[in-house]
Parts: C-alpha cells; structure tokens; sequence
C-alpha cells in the first residue's frame, strides 16, 4: 500500500509539472509578437503544432489518470502510456542536442521551458522505470503509437507548406533544404522506433517479476469489500 502511494504521488506531480508548463507557455505565446500568428487566440492554438507540448500532454493525461487510479490496463491506455513515455524522451533529447542554445527566454518562458522540456521528462521517465505500470506494452501496441509522430510530421509539413510556419528548424525546408528535412524527419522516427521498443523489451522482460497492478493496489476500503464478497460465496 505504502508503494501504491508513492507511485499514485509521483505520477500526481508529474501531471502537475505539466499542468504548470502549459499554464505558463499560454500566456507568453499570446502576448508574443512578430510571428506568423497575429491574433493571441491564433499563437494560443498554435502551441498545438508543437511535438513538445502534444507530448506532455499525453504525459499529463496518463499520469493524472494513473495519480487518480483510474488508468485501467487496456490497450487504449497502453497506447497512451508508451507514445507519452517515448514522445518525451524524444523532446528531452531533442531539445538538449538540437534546441536548447536557439532562444534566449526570459521571465515566465525560462519557467515554461524548464517544466516542459527538462523536469516533465525526467520526471515521466523516472516514474516510467520506478512505477511502471508493467505489463501494459508490446508490439501491437508499439505498432499503433508510431502514429503520433508519423502524424505529427504530415500535419507539420503539409501545414507548414500553407502557412509557412514550422515548429522547429529542422523541420523547415525553407531553412534546410527538403533532403535534409527528409533526414531529420528518418532520424526522429529512428529514434522514436528504438526508444520504443526499448520500452517494450524492458516491460516484456521486467513484468513477468511484477505482480498485476502492485504499483496501484486497492485502498483498505476496496480490500475489505472483496473480502466480505469472498466470504459470501
């Protein structure tokens, strides 16, 4: 029970590390000025165009799901879980080897930045490898997340070729050239690919040490229900 607690509070602030993050990033992009977005409600909803704020808030919604109790073990959810896990990861690393030195931030963007780029994934990876939950990941599954950043990079370029806006650099042909966009875009679902089956290798090998859902067990109340429903038959 103590670790259920423990595992229920660390997925809790994480959820809140991102809740943080994005309540931080709304208000610096709408009062943001010269980009390709005139109106704070265009550069508001611009903020969904970005890998790392759709990642963290897979993460959120995962984690506060999992804070609540409420995750279940489907395989929607372990969809979920894995393509939050992975995404993050992805945007750390990203942002530590590729983005980091591009902006000079100042104020609440230095908060925004440090939540959503630096704390929310060590925190998710940190309470991935620590809590689990185990036995919620394989092929299929993995299968099935590679639609996030497959999607994310259609929508980006097809979208960047209307408005002429790319989230990053490295995705902008008008920066890099098409063959090195190409690139950018193999080397991230590279990197997306074998972060996630990873994960799934280490759930597969780590999970048949785990009790099912031991990192969440029932509160006394639901334990002494079953026992009493027990008792009666």
């Amino acid at each position: 029970m103590q670790a259920s607690k423990i595992a229920r509070a660390w997925f809790g602030a994480t959820a809140l590390v991102v809740i943080a993050g994005l309540a931080a990033q709304i208000p610096v992009s709408a009062g943001a000025t010269g980009g390709t977005f005139e109106t704070p409600a265009g550069r508001v909803a611009n903020l969904l165009a970005f890998f790392t704020i759709d990642s963290n808030i897979l993460v959120g919604i995962a984690c506060l799901l999992l804070a609540l109790g409420t995750a279940g073990r489907s395989a929607l959810f372990g969809v979920l879980r894995l393509t939050g896990l992975v995404g993050i990861t992805v945007t750390g690393v990203v942002f530590q080897v590729a983005l980091a030195d591009l902006y000079e931030l100042h104020g609440w963007a230095v908060f925004a930045d440090t939540m959503l780029h630096k704390v929310s994934p060590l925190m998710c990876v940190a309470g991935w490898l620590l809590f689990g939950p185990r036995g919620q990941l394989s092929w299929r599954v993995l299968s099935w997340s590679l639609l996030y950043p497959l999607g994310w990079l259609a929508v980006t370029l097809v979208r960047g070729a209307i408005t002429g806006f790319h989230p990053y650099p490295f995705v902008d042909p008008g920066v890099n050239g098409y063959g090195a966009v190409a690139f950018n875009c193999v080397l991230i679902g590279v990197l997306f690919l074998g972060l996630a089956a990873a994960a799934v290798g280490f759930d597969g090998t780590f999970s048949r040490r785990d009790e099912p859902d031991d990192y969440l067990a029932p509160d006394p109340a639901e334990g002494v229900e079953r026992i009493g429903d027990a008792g009666a038959h």
